[in-house]
C-alpha cells in the first residue's frame, strides 16, 4: 500500500511565508540615485493609482503634502520601508541602496508604525529628470518619468553617456539631447575620480562668476549654448532662460578639468612664478592661447590661499 505523499505549499503560499504581505504583480525596478517620491509615483503609475492611494493601499499613514516628484521627497520609517520593499518584491537592503535617501526627520526615523513624510526640496537640491531611454529600460515601460540626484562629487549635471541626454536643471522636465556636443560626454568618461568637494567647491564657483560676466571662455560657451537650444528647439519656450537652466551644463568640461587642477596644487599659497606656470598649464587643458584673470578673480585668491 503505497504511503500518501504531503502535497506541496503552493507557490503563493511559500511567497506568503517570504514576504509579510502579499507582493505586487508588477515589478518595477529603481534607477540609481532615484529620489524616493519619484519611484513611489512611477510604482503607483504601474497600477494606474496615486502616490497617496497606493501608501494608503499599503498601510502607510502619509502626512505632508505630495507634488510632483521633483519637488518633494518623501521619508519611510523603518516598517514603512519594509512595508515597500515587501511589495515591490525587492530586498530592503537592495531597495535602499538604490534609492537615495537623504536623513529622515527624527520623528520618521524612530517611529515604530508605517508612517511617511513628504517634505518639499529647494531647487538646489532638487533631483533631475533621468535618460528616457534608460527610464524605459525598466519595465513596466508606461510607467511616469524618473527623477534621479546627480552623482555626488561632481559637477550638478546628469549625463547619460550611453543615450547622449543631459540634464542640469530641474525647471526642465525632460533630459536634453547632447548628441552636437561631444565634449560633455567627453569629460564625463574621462574623469576617472571625482575632484575633491572643497576644488569642486571653489572651481563650480569660479567658472560661474566666468560665465555670468562673459569672461576667458565666452565666445566658447555661447557657440555651446547656441548647439544646445538647436538640437533642443523647446528650450526657446521654457519658464526660464536658457542661458541660466543650462549654466552648469555647458561649464560641465571647464568646471571638471579646472577642479582637477586645482587638486594638484601644494597645500600652501603659490610663488609668483609658480602662479604664472599653473595659469599656463590650465590655459592649454582649456584651449586658451592665454589666461590672465583680473586682480579681483576669485582663481587668484585660490592661488593664494591654503
Amino acid at each position: 500500500m503505497t504511503t500518501p505523499t504531503r502535497p506541496r505549499p503552493a507557490p503563493a503560499a511559500r511567497a506568503g511565508a517570504m514576504w509579510p504581505s502579499p507582493p505586487g504583480a508588477l515589478h518595477v525596478r529603481p534607477l540609481p540615485r532615484e529620489s524616493a517620491a519619484s519611484y513611489l509615483t512611477r510604482l503607483a503609475a504601474a497600477y494606474r493609482l496615486s502616490p497617496a492611494h497606493l501608501l494608503d493601499g499599503l498601510h502607510i499613514t502619509a502626512t505632508g503634502t505630495p507634488a510632483a516628484p521633483h519637488a518633494t521627497e518623501l521619508h519611510y520609517s523603518c516598517e514603512a520601508a519594509r512595508r515597500l520593499a515587501a511589495f515591490t518584491r525587492i530586498p530592503p537592503a537592495h531597495l535602499d541602496r538604490a534609492l537615495t535617501r537623504r536623513p529622515p526627520p527624527a520623528a520618521i526615523a524612530t517611529s515604530p508604525t508605517a508612517t511617511a513624510r513628504w517634505k518639499p526640496l529647494t531647487p538646489a537640491v532638487q533631483p533631475l529628470p533621468a535618460c528616457t531611454t534608460c527610464t524605459l529600460r525598466r519595465p513596466p515601460h508606461h510607467t511616469a518619468p524618473a527623477w534621479l540626484h546627480p552623482a555626488p562629487g561632481l559637477p550638478r549635471a546628469m549625463i547619460c553617456t550611453r543615450h547622449q541626454q543631459a540634464s542640469s536643471d530641474p525647471r526642465h522636465r525632460a533630459p536634453l539631447d547632447i548628441r552636437t556636443l561631444p565634449e560633455l560626454t567627453r569629460a564625463r568618461l574621462t574623469t576617472r575620480r571625482p575632484p575633491t568637494a572643497a576644488s569642486l567647491s571653489w572651481a563650480t564657483t569660479i567658472t560661474t562668476r566666468w560665465y555670468d560676466h562673459h569672461q576667458h571662455l565666452h565666445n566658447h560657451w555661447h557657440t555651446r549654448l547656441h548647439q544646445l537650444t538647436t538640437a533642443n528647439p523647446h528650450l526657446t519656450h521654457g519658464p526660464a532662460s536658457p542661458a541660466l537652466t543650462c549654466r552648469n551644463l555647458i561649464t560641465y568640461p571647464e568646471t571638471l578639468t579646472l577642479a582637477t587642477a586645482l587638486d594638484r596644487l601644494p597645500p600652501h599659497p603659490l610663488t609668483r612664478t609658480q602662479q604664472t606656470a599653473f595659469l599656463n598649464h590650465l590655459a592649454g587643458r582649456l584651449h586658451l592661447t592665454r589666461l590672465a584673470p583680473a586682480d579681483h578673480d576669485l582663481l587668484w585668491q585660490r592661488l593664494t590661499t591654503c
